[in-house]
């Protein structure tokens, strides 16, 4: 008898769909952790109303495609738009104020947002099923016996790029340049003649977009739902807790690790129920060994 008997876990062919699905939505949460991070290097706000927002243009998208005539590209843009704009919006009318205080302070003025959006939400989209179909859904192609469909194709790919755009965008750009020293001192930054305010909105901005683009996905890949697609910046938000806010290029590699183990733990009977802890046990995990680096090093000092 195989190990995987013994130990009451299917076959591996039965995980090869889940290894798919894994890494789709593994690209989203890297995409995410992405869009959290820049923003925070930027602006020292970690935007706990990411998923939020973009769940938020998901509703947009689905309304204007079924209830009018326009084109389902139209939604579509309005989704990525909608994220940009308010996303935007914020950063510049609670920006400036929240620039001095505590990063807990900071978050949780976001976490408004994501509350004021949800329940927004709850009230003009009653609880009904839906979903929001993307022309790239119904085709694909089989790999391994397992049928790819180009939405999942698309997340790991959005994912990947968006990673190696940021990064050569902050090494390689003025406003990059610019984003990595808010970074390191907003006040000296400021004094060498860098527009912080232009500076910051940018991030915004761009982090809004982000947020768009990555509701727009999930809605396609877990469904239309406003609460589910709101935490679901829990995992992305794992993703740069293990990344420590700091590295794009790991952000990238945890967000896939979280996606991956998550959907590899739903066919386990007997722990699948849990799977939603997936993402803080990973982070709790990462932490952890990060602090027992750090605690040696100054023992050792």
């Amino acid at each position: 008898m195989t190990v995987p008997a013994l130990l009451g876990l299917p076959s591996w062919e039965f995980f090869k769909p889940f290894i798919v699905t894994g890494l789709a939505l593994g690209g989203v949460y890297a995409v995410s952790g992405v869009g959290m991070v820049v923003l925070y290097q930027t602006t020292g706000v970690l935007n706990l109303a990411f998923g939020a927002v973009g769940a938020m243009g998901a509703f947009i998208a689905w309304e204007l495609n079924n209830n009018t005539s326009l084109p389902d590209w139209i939604g579509y843009l309005a989704c990525i738009g909608f994220g940009g704009v308010v996303t935007l919006l914020y950063g510049v009318a609670f920006g400036p104020p929240l620039a001095g205080r505590d990063a807990l302070t900071k978050a949780v003025a976001t976490l408004g947002l994501a509350l004021i959006l949800l329940g927004a939400m709850s009230w003009i989209w009653t609880d009904k099923a839906r979903s929001l179909d993307l022309p790239t859904t119904n085709s694909g192609f089989e790999v391994g016996g397992v049928m790819v469909n180009w939405t999942q194709v698309i997340a790991v790919g959005f994912g990947v790029v968006m990673t190696v755009v940021t990064i050569v965008f902050l090494r390689h750009t003025r406003t990059g340049t610019a984003m990595r020293a808010l970074a390191d001192d907003r006040e000296i930054t400021a004094t060498l003649g860098v527009p912080v305010r232009r500076v910051e909105a940018s991030a915004w901005l761009v982090s809004g977009l982000v947020s768009g683009a990555a509701g727009l996905l999930l809605a396609n890949l877990v469904g239309l739902d406003a609460a589910t697609l709101t935490f679901l910046v829990i995992s992305a938000l794992a993703a740069t807790l293990i990344a420590r806010l700091s590295s794009v290029a790991l952000t990238l590699a945890a967000g896939f690790i979280v996606g991956l183990v998550n959907a590899m733990v739903t066919p386990i009977l007997s722990i699948s129920q849990y799977r939603d802890m997936t993402p803080f046990v990973l982070a709790t995990i990462a932490l952890l060994w990060v602090s027992r680096k750090d605690i040696r090093v100054t023992g050792l000092r």
